[in-house]
């Protein structure tokens, strides 16, 4: 890949000369957690267990690609959530959680251009599906909190496609979709913020990072280092 080029403060690109045309893609994939939403879920539900820095430096550990396990990793973060009711999800969605600037902008942007929206997230079903009702996106896979009597026992729930969405699973997801639409990886556009985003930004036409980890912003085609998702529409334009 060529050196990275500053197109604009805050927004460098490689790889490719701008600009490209959003009709040529078909599939957006966003990450949710520190990309679509300003927060990481998983740390802030901590927080009701008083261990939310405990958590956190796992996250960050694990966004920086220093725990090669993201399955192990979200294991033990999630097993630290144990008794935490869903009462206080509810609050981290109504008032922690909050959509990262130009998110809305740039979904619209891409359904209005015609192409489908997939949230593809290492986090947790209780935000992605309503993420995915809030912005009508068309796809959306997460991991599943197991909960019992409205509190959260500290264990994950598998689902029909596997156990944890880790970097390996947002990669066959993304590819799944793409086979769904009947289209080629090369028309999709993958978005993300840490290592476990990596996999499936490889996979697609166009790699986005949004405020990324240094190893995530150095493999990505596009790096979007200030201002909002949206930016994305000055080197793909509609």
């Amino acid at each position: 890949m060529s050196s990275p080029i500053e197109f604009a403060p805050g927004l460098t690109v490689q790889g490719f000369t701008p600009p490209l045309r959003l009709r040529d893609f078909k599939l957006i994939a966003f990450d949710m957690d520190s990309t679509l939403i300003n927060i990481e879920c998983v740390d802030e539900i901590a927080d009701a267990a008083g261990r939310k820095a405990e958590v956190a430096a796992i996250t960050e550990a694990a966004m920086r690609g220093e725990i090669t396990d993201y399955k192990d990793s979200l294991r033990q973060r999630v097993a630290l959530l144990k008794g935490v009711t869903v009462e206080h999800l509810e609050q981290v969605y109504r008032h922690r959680l909050q959509l990262n600037p130009g998110a809305a902008e740039l979904v619209l942007a891409c359904k209005a251009a015609g192409l489908k929206v997939l949230l593809v997230s290492g986090g947790f079903t209780f935000f992605t599906n309503r993420l995915r009702d809030r912005l009508a996106l068309d796809f959306a896979r997460s991991n599943q909190l197991e909960i019992v009597d409205g509190l959260l026992t500290g264990r994950m729930i598998d689902q029909n496609w596997g156990d944890i969405c880790d970097g390996a699973q947002k990669r066959a997801t993304v590819l799944q979709t793409c086979d769904l639409l009947g289209i080629s990886p090369q028309q999709a556009i993958a978005m993300g913020d840490g290592a476990n985003d990596l996999e499936m930004m490889g996979a697609v036409g166009l790699s986005v990072a949004y405020r990324a980890k240094p190893k995530v912003r150095a493999q990505a085609q596009v790096a979007i280092d200030m201002g909002g998702l949206d930016r994305l529409l000055e080197v793909v334009q509609p």
